[in-house]
Parts: C-alpha cells; structure tokens; sequence
C-alpha cells in the first residue's frame, strides 16, 4: 500500500498578500493567516488605519505582518507594489483580492459613474492584481476572489424594509458574480503551471455598525438555517484552509460561507 502522504493544514512560511486586509473581513483573515504561521503583506492606501487596526494585535503575529502601499484602482500603483514586494521577498505564495468599494447604493437610479466605478473597483482591479503579481508567483501559489452570495442569488429586498440604506445595489452583485468567473478562467489558464485559483462568497457577515439595527439583524438571522448572522472569525478559516498545501488540489471552486442563506 502506496504511504499517504502528510500534507501541511496550515499555510506556515508562505507569504500571502491581502488587499482590504485591514477591514472588517480582512483583517479576521489576516489574523488566522498569521496566527497558523503565515507571513502576510497588507497592500493597501492607509498605514494610518492599518497600524490603528493591528495595534493590540501580539507583538510575535506582528513581526510577520507587512504593509505595502498600493491603490488597486491604479494599474501603475499595483505594479509598483508588485516592484517593491519583490524586491524585498522574491515572490509570493498567495494573493487574496478582498478590498473592493461601491458608490451608489440605488437599485435603478445608480448613474453609469458610480455603476462603472464599482466594477472597476471590485472586479478590474481583481483582475489587475492577478495580472501584476503573476509572474511573482511561487509554483504552487493560491489567488483567492472575494465574491458574495450575492453574485449567485439575487436579494431578498423584504430584508431591507428596516434598513434601505444597506440594500445591495446591482453593480456590487454584478461585479461579485464577475469575480467568481474571474476565478474560473484563470484557475483554468493558469491550471498547468500549478497555480490554484478559488473564490469565497461570504453571506451576511454584518460589520459592528449594521449589528445596531436590531430590526434588519432580526431579518438576517431569520434567513440563515443556523438562525443567526456569521461572526467574521467563522469565515477566516476556509481562507487558512485554501492557502495550505491541503488545499492543493481545489481550484477553480467557490466556497460559500453563509450559514446556510442559499440552501432554502
């Protein structure tokens, strides 16, 4: 009987970059990357907020961590980034394309500037990073594309009746179910060379404001099968998970983290 081989479940010495890193999600990501032995580069525009976010982090999580300047909706910003990254450590294990922004939270009225300007800050700069960073890449790397529940279900817009300013608007589900073919085209290019490409879309992972309104929370939990919203520590893992050597036959796939949201 052939030995089975031990394959590592935690992305220990890799170094992984993460945009939005410091943001509600990303920063439970970077959290769980580092703490299961991960280097992690945050690129992002504000070292202010990102050293405001880490500062009660460990101090030995914190030798591992990294911030690089970078705009992702600035083609020459990201190369500059990929520039100064490699410089300093080679190349890269991984990218996770987290960050993303949307203007225009109307469902119909949104003007074409602010529908375009959350495509290009979702999804072309998705694709950008992937661009940029390839040929950084270690044989074996992982890309990870934050996508959403809502780039394969559309809303239930009865959850927004307490709260209309957190309705989804078009462009953002738009632009996630973009990603997740993003995330297939290129886990199919870039198949051969042993590069993996898989997407998360996370469900209602509410951030400390929206847990105020205790009417629109009460609407999300109802629509979960666990019937209650996901705590951003529940969703980090699947992102350790993916940029381990356990993960390294998944590609191409979108995992959906949302308590069982989409099953009904």
């Amino acid at each position: 009987m052939a030995k089975i081989e031990k394959l590592e479940v935690q992305p220990h010495g890799k170094i992984i970059v993460i945009t939005g890193g410091y943001g509600h999600l990303g920063k439970a990501i970077t959290v769980s990357l580092l703490s299961n032995g991960a280097k992690v580069i945050v690129a992002g525009r504000n070292l202010e907020k990102f050293t405001k976010t880490f500062q009660f982090e460990e101090q030995e999580l914190k030798k591992e961590l990294y911030f690089f300047d970078c705009d992702i909706n600035s083609t020459k910003s990201i190369i500059s980034a990929v520039e100064n990254i490699q410089n300093q450590f080679s190349c890269v294990d991984g990218v996770i394309n987290n960050a993303f922004g949307v203007h225009g939270f109307s469902e119909l009225t949104t003007s074409r500037e602010n529908f375009n300007h959350t495509l290009d800050s979702s999804l072309t700069s998705s694709f950008e990073m992937i661009k940029a960073f390839k040929p950084i890449m270690s044989k074996g790397s992982c890309v990870i594309n934050v996508a959403s529940m809502y780039g394969i279900v559309a809303p239930d817009f009865r959850a927004y009746d307490n709260a209309k300013e957190y309705t989804s608007p078009p462009h953002y589900g738009i632009a996630k179910a973009g990603l997740i073919q993003l995330t297939r085209y290129c886990a199919s290019y870039f198949g051969n060379e042993g590069i993996r490409v898989n997407s998360v879309s996370p469900g209602p992972f509410p951030n400390d404001e929206i847990q105020k309104n205790v009417k629109f929370m009460k609407e999300l939990n109802s629509r979960t099968l666990l019937g209650r919203y996901g705590r951003r520590e529940e969703l980090a893992g699947i992102f350790t998970f993916l940029m381990s050597d356990a993960a390294s036959y998944i590609t191409g796939q979108n995992f959906i983290v949302d308590g069982g949201w989409m099953v009904r």
